[in-house]
């Protein structure tokens, strides 16, 4: 998930060049497909990171932000979890369905851990904090903007090291919507004059080149 701030001005820039009115809506993860067929919403962009599935059953735009899968623990637990091989039989948790879980059922420590699954990511650290999972599995672009000092998640810290995937963020279309490359369009014009360079180092994110 990226920062919800650059989530909101990024659609804000795109918005003001295309002639179309957008109402945003908050769906879990697992139904902004089975929406978007639906009709009930006309795109997904929130965050979405690419994978071979979601490009087999939707139209998904050029990547445009880097982001990779992080572990995050207490600060507490910092030398009793110091790498993936000594979380293998740990409690963790991971949003349903998100490129997080993928990641632990991909890794061979991981994978022999206990995995909870939770409708958001700002979830999985709430069951850290709580103590009822050691640790989460979930977006650097989120972790690094929620954790730490200055933060609500102060006393939590992710593991040096210890990143599980890199990746890339799309926005989501219904199966050859024209939507989709007019917005690969603007997005293209927005890297060129500056735009989304500007947001990505106003947030500390990284464009995909």
């Amino acid at each position: 998930m990226l920062d919800i701030r650059f989530v909101r001005e990024n659609p804000d820039a795109v918005k003001e060049n295309i002639k179309k009115k957008f109402q945003e809506q908050k769906l879990p993860l697992v139904d902004k497909v089975i929406e978007l067929d639906a009709k009930s919403i006309d795109c997904i962009w929130n965050g979405m990171t690419i994978t071979d599935d979601l490009k087999a059953n939707i139209s998904v735009s050029d990547p445009y932000v880097k982001n990779m899968q992080v572990v995050v623990i207490k600060d507490s637990n910092k030398d009793t979890f110091t790498d993936t091989a000594s979380l293998s039989g740990a409690n963790l948790v991971a949003e349903a369905g998100s490129a997080g879980q993928a990641a632990v059922e991909a890794d061979e420590n991981l994978s022999q851990a206990n995995l909870t699954t939770v409708a958001k990511q700002t979830d999985a650290l709430l069951e850290i904090e709580s103590g009822a999972s050691d640790a989460a599995i979930l977006d650097w672009t989120l972790a690094k903007s929620m954790i730490g000092e200055g933060t609500d998640f102060a006393d939590l810290m992710m593991i040096d090291g210890a990143e599980l995937s890199v990746e890339e963020y799309g926005i989501g279309f219904r199966k050859d919507s024209d939507l989709c490359t007019e917005v690969n369009k603007i997005m293209a014009e927005l890297v060129e004059d500056g735009t989304l360079p500007a947001l990505a180092e106003k947030y500390g994110l990284s464009l995909a080149e």
